[in-house]
């Protein structure tokens, strides 16, 4: 290796830029307002002054301490489209010369008028997104794209030497599927010989670029997975022999975030990589005897957590540092995971409370908490100071005002399993089928409706005082009525009153809850240039008065079909917050499923007969080892079941789920007992109905048929499509027919077409089952 590695580094960094600048700059590029060149310049000044900053924060230009970890929409979409690993639905995107731009990678991402895009899911235990690269046996991998290249030379110019980052070969097939052509049982993962040459290339090319270091992330390596032990681990051996035999190749540094690798670590320690990064912050502290396998290996110990915001404990981060050095020959200190799942920096954010804000590490002050830990590195004691400092921030935290609250655990605390049971299915079918006297293939949406510019400007108008309450009142009123007004129009069974009023599914609960917070500027990308800021919950939970009870109440008033009462469940208000850390986060759960359980007793109290719980992240905190998960889906379901169990027999409570691997949680959903479920299910094609037909699944289950992460509307005959396929692995009685999730980033011509579309498609089916369906 040419350049040694460095003593700190990050695994990656937020490149959504500090006001969304990639976001609005990729968005106004779709809309046509903008040319490839500007979204390529704003691109190119955010990667630059990503660079700059990382170095006033001490990360230094020219030693590869800075990755390169910049993405216009999505990290393993960059790789797929490096790498040529496209499927014949897509193959017609490539450029004359063999190359796949800017304009192929968004296909991908977004799809056309003419096919729907990749699959997405969520990316190990996070609220992040990555696009599903599809790989069959003839796909015919090729050096398609040189972005990468292009980044480091552009680095060099402005004068830092920075660290090119992708996804590493077993990772990338073992996140990939079969694709539509392939034939039945082929695994992606059989195509890792083939892909193995282009990555030697690509090595070869950044060589010659002058590149010394390059990171290839394998976060796969430390999640159980379908294919044995023996045989990934033999995977992984072919893998890094072949990319670290060539003379003419960067030094390879090998991160392995989320989790720890348990038996790989000697497998990878022994391939001849150059540096192995592991997550020490979530994961176990390797023993002594495992590090040994190391040898000259550099050991990057991620002991800073990149997932969450709270300041580090850096006397307990110190220890595991000199535990750590103590094992190796060479040690470096890095952050646990990329920094991408926080925002950039808590300076921004001035009207939180002081103290709060005192305890608070956003990605800025986590490179500097990094920094201060190398120091270690070497001199022992050369950060007594900077960790006498955090001790008094952390005994601040423990003993403010708010976060133990004596009511609260105590209400907890006296909780039985009855609170948890509600009664027999079959007879809450019964008394809800009497109670709503629906038809066969209900339709239904999600929740939100578009949140159009006059919304979003009543809002803010509001928040600066510029309208009364009883101005921004109306105006809410006035667009849940449209909204109402067009469910009745386009023939909806079950409405929503459209949540013009909301934020944000979990900041909207988080700013009427006690114990949490809201930041101003902490943006989290989400995926591509959906952006979140997920609110802090630092305290004890309680609901100081109704939340949602007098919209749902008026929007009842104007319709006689009945409409949802709309919560976010307590699982996704914690996997959407960045959720306190000095509690089990099952304690946590049922704290906010109490205010849900007194927001649903109201709703009820005011009429409403349906009630939706949303938990879209259920899979998504899921332990990556199956020998964690089985505490986790304990407290996971009994919370949602805290939350709505109080609900009458015929009270029908709803459920939503989105964007994960159903069938590895459908026993889990299942015992949610919710009445109805709806999951995403449109952008893969109904694989769910599968897992849903083998579990057995006995109520109510409403597959999406309309995607709506993309802008491409779905023509009659897709959804007719999709249905017929659905009833022919589930029963038909049980079936309802809505969208994969909610509306709200969707614009209302593209919105009221699809869900024209969807109505006319469920009617259509309809007819064609006829009384089988009675």
């Amino acid at each position: 290796m040419t350049t040694a590695f460095p003593k700190a580094t990050i695994v990656g960094y937020p490149r959504i830029g500090r006001r969304r600048e990639l976001k609005k700059a990729v968005e106004a590029y779709w809309a046509g307002r903008t040319s490839a060149a500007e979204l390529e310049a704003t691109a190119a000044q955010l990667r630059t002054d990503t660079y700059a900053r990382l170095a006033t924060l001490g990360l230094e230009a020219g030693n590869y301490s800075i990755p390169a970890s910049f993405s216009l929409y999505d990290q393993v979409l960059d790789t797929a489209v490096t790498f040529g690993a496209v499927s014949e639905r897509f193959k017609d995107l490539y450029d004359a010369d063999g190359s796949l731009g800017l304009d192929a990678y968004f296909t991908l991402a977004r799809g056309d008028k003419e096919r729907q895009p990749l699959e997405m899911t969520k990316w190990f235990d996070t609220n992040y997104h990555y696009l599903v690269p599809e790989i069959g046996p003839d796909t015919a991998f090729s050096l398609a794209n040189d972005w990468i290249l292009r980044d480091v030379a552009e680095a060099a110019e402005a004068g830092f030497a920075v660290r090119p980052t992708l996804i590493g070969p077993v990772t990338f097939l073992l996140l990939s599927k079969a694709a539509d052509e392939a034939p039945a049982g082929f695994d992606p993962l059989s195509r890792l010989d083939d892909l193995l040459p282009l990555y030697v290339e690509l090595l070869g090319r950044l060589a010659e670029a002058g590149v010394d270091w390059v990171q290839l992330e394998e976060p796969a390596l430390v999640a159980d997975q379908a294919i044995a032990e023996t045989e990934l681990a033999a995977a992984v051996e072919r893998a890094y022999a072949a990319l670290t035999a060539g003379a003419d190749r960067p030094s390879i540094l090998v991160t392995t975030q989320y989790g720890s690798l348990g038996s790989l670590l000697p497998v990878l320690a022994g391939t001849g990589i150059d540096a192995l990064h592991i997550d020490v912050f979530k994961g176990a502290v390797p023993v002594p005897a495992e590090l040994a396998n190391l040898g000259a290996t550099v050991l990057v110990a991620g002991v800073v957590d990149g997932h969450n915001i709270w300041k580090a404990d850096l006397g307990a981060a110190a220890y595991k540092v000199a535990e750590l050095e103590a094992g190796v020959q060479t040690l470096a200190v890095a952050t646990s995971t990329s920094l991408q799942h926080v925002p950039h920096d808590v300076e921004d954010e001035q009207q939180l409370d002081a103290q709060l804000r005192s305890w608070l590490a956003f990605a800025d002050q986590k490179v500097a908490e990094v920094v201060t830990l190398s120091r270690a590195i070497g001199h022992p004691g050369a950060i007594d100071a900077d960790i006498a400092a955090a001790d008094e921030v952390l005994a601040s935290r423990a003993g403010a005002p708010g976060v133990n609250r004596t009511e609260v655990r105590e209400r907890a605390a006296a909780l039985t399993p009855s609170d948890f049971a509600r009664g027999d299915y079959a007879d809450r079918q019964a008394a809800q089928e009497g109670a709503l006297n629906l038809p066969a293939l209900p339709t239904t949406t999600i929740g939100s409706f578009p949140q159009t510019a006059e919304v979003r400007s009543a809002r803010a108008r509001a928040n600066r005082g510029d309208l009364t309450a009883e101005q921004y009142e109306q105006l809410m009123k006035d667009e849940i009525k449209r909204v109402i007004d067009l469910q009745e129009e386009l023939g909806f069974d079950v409405l929503v009153h459209g949540e013009p009023e909301r934020n944000d599914m979990v900041q909207y609960f988080a700013e009427n809850l006690d114990g949490f917070d809201v930041t101003v500027h902490g943006w989290v990308q989400s995926y591509g240039s959906r952006c979140t800021r997920p609110s802090i919950l630092w305290g004890d939970v309680s609901r100081p008065a109704p939340i949602t009870v007098p919209w749902a109440e008026y929007a009842q008033s104007l319709t006689g079909k009945p409409v949802k009462g709309m919560l976010t469940g307590p699982v996704t208000i914690l996997a959407w917050s960045f959720v306190r850390d000095d509690l089990p986060l099952g304690d946590t759960a049922n704290q906010v499923a109490l205010t849900l359980r007194d927001e649903v007793s109201d709703l009820e109290a005011a009429g409403i007969k349906v009630i939706q719980v949303d938990e879209p992240a259920l899979r998504e905190l899921l332990p990556l080892r199956k020998e964690d998960q089985a505490e986790y889906l304990e407290w996971s379901v009994n919370s949602f079941r805290l939350s709505t169990a109080s609900a009458a027999p015929s009270t029908q409570i709803h459920t939503h789920l989105c964007y994960s691997e159903f069938g590895a949680i459908i026993d889990a959903i299942d015992g949610l007992d919710a009445d109805v479920t709806s999951i995403e299910a449109a952008r893969s094609r109904m694989e769910v109905v599968h897992d849903l037909e083998a579990h057995g699944f006995k109520r109510g289950v409403g597959p999406g048929v309309y995607d709506i992460h993309s802008p491409r509307v779905p023509a009659e005959q897709e959804v007719v499509e999709l249905l017929e396929k659905a009833v022919q692995h589930v029963p038909a009685r049980q079936l309802w027919v809505n969208p994969d999730c909610g509306l709200k980033t969707r614009g209302y011509a593209e919105t009221e077409e699809s869900l024209r579309n969807l109505v006319n498609a469920a009617v259509a089916v309809r007819a064609q089952l006829g009384a089988s369906v009675s």
